[in-house]
């Protein structure tokens, strides 16, 4: 009879301490960092400012840097990453739509006005007949850059198009511009082989160049395509994920934004 005793409360020690165990291994994954992806450049500098921030409240952010629009969206999908901020809603969408993720926008960041720039000419003046003209090749990039070619008064796009722009959409162009849809990371590296390009506000000043100096051209400070956050669908009601969107929408990183991009990064908070 004692033996059976003793052998109960020894099991009963056992299954105590595998639960104990366990649930100290999940405490810790869960208070583990965030791991929140993003782009290099501006959006690894901004979320640098909000892991800084959040640390002062004993919060731990990890930043993962990427350099292309595609792996943050994928890591995040594939359970890598906990969150990422690097792209426009609509861009979010159709990546969504066209690889069927569950991905779902927590809230709305920075905004980047994207420019024209030339390393030939000083104005869109001086363009000339055939000219080449790059762009982005992602299926948010190319009407962007469409409706802004627009707004400089170089093409005219059918009616209605809108977001949905592509080059085919073009309805007037004087100049029988040639338009050459590149990879956005790689546009300023080949702008001396164009006459201008339509450039991310990101990659032009990962490039060294000033937007809101170097720029022939440049959207409204409040045009649509303002960054997010992003998550997985199952996770937007995370408290972690919640704490992530209140330290990036605190007045230090406004203000962080605002003196250190000398004006080209617009928060919308």
């Amino acid at each position: 009879m004692k033996k059976s005793f003793y052998l109960l409360g020894a099991l009963l020690l056992v299954f105590l301490a595998a639960c104990s165990g366990n649930e100290a291994s999940g405490g810790s994954e869960e208070d583990g960092p965030l791991k929140v992806g993003v782009t290099a450049g501006p959006h690894e500098d901004v979320m640098n400012k909000v892991k800084e921030v959040a640390a002062e409240d004993g919060f731990e952010i990890e930043v993962m840097a990427f350099n292309d629009y595609v792996m943050p969206n994928t890591a995040l999908d594939e359970g890598e990453l906990d969150a990422n901020v690097f792209q426009t809603e609509p861009y979010l969408n159709d990546f969504v739509q066209e690889r069927g993720l569950d991905l779902t926008k927590v809230a709305s960041t920075i905004n980047f006005p994207m420019g024209i720039y030339s390393d030939q000419y000083k104005s869109l003046d001086e363009l000339k007949d055939g000219d080449k003209v790059g762009l982005p090749n992602h299926s948010t990039g190319e009407p962007r850059a469409l409706q802004l070619f627009e707004k400089a008064g170089l093409i005219e796009l059918k009616k209605g198009v809108g977001v949905e722009a592509t080059i085919k959409d073009i309805e007037k162009n004087p100049l029988n511009l040639e338009f050459i849809p590149l990879e956005a990371s790689q546009i300023p590296r080949q702008l001396e082989e164009l006459a201008i390009a339509a450039i991310n506000t990101n990659y032009a000043m990962e490039s060294g160049r000033v937007p809101k100096e170097d720029s022939l051209e440049m959207e409204a400070d409040d045009s649509p395509w303002v960054n997010v956050i992003a998550t997985k669908t199952e996770n937007t009601e995370d408290e972690r994920i919640q704490k992530l969107v209140n330290y990036y929408h605190t007045d230090e990183v406004k203000e962080f934004v605002q003196e250190e991009f000398a004006k080209s990064v617009v928060p919308s908070w």
